[in-house]
């Protein structure tokens, strides 16, 4: 059975992927902090210290900027383990995709200082790592 309504194969490379655009989320927050902020290429020179100075929904993406880059090595320990532990495939998909689209809300949620529903989401995103751990330790028992 294919993950999410049909629309993710059951191959490994449908979790490499996952894998691969949860890595690129922190680019896309800080590409959106930047154009929101006004960036300029002199800016370039010093573009952390830019970032510093933003504010509003510049400063939030940079702040999910931040949080994306916190949150990544939790979630892509999680698939490599379950996948380590043969957790169905099937699954490991679900759970991976499913983190992706919350963080891609949670992004959104941050920048449009919605800080309940981006909390919310946050928590979301974690469960996904947590339940990926779980089971690969009902696997290995």
């Amino acid at each position: 059975m294919s993950a999410l309504f049909g629309l993710i194969p059951d191959t490994a490379a449908a979790a490499i992927w996952a894998m691969v655009v949860a890595s690129l989320l922190p680019l896309v927050m800080a590409l959106i902090a930047k154009a929101v902020g006004g960036f300029k290429l002199a800016d370039n020179a010093h573009p952390r210290d830019f970032l510093q100075r933003t504010t509003g929904a510049a400063a939030r993406a940079n702040a999910a900027q931040q949080n994306s880059y916190e949150t990544l090595p939790v979630f892509l320990a999680a698939v490599l383990v379950a996948m380590l532990f043969f957790v169905p495939q099937s699954i490991i998909n679900t759970l991976a995709w499913l983190y992706v689209l919350i963080r891609i809300g949670y992004g959104m949620a941050y920048i449009a200082n919605l800080s309940m529903f981006r909390s919310v989401l946050w928590v979301l995103s974690i469960i996904c790592c947590l339940m990926l751990f779980y089971l690969a330790i009902r696997i290995s028992i």
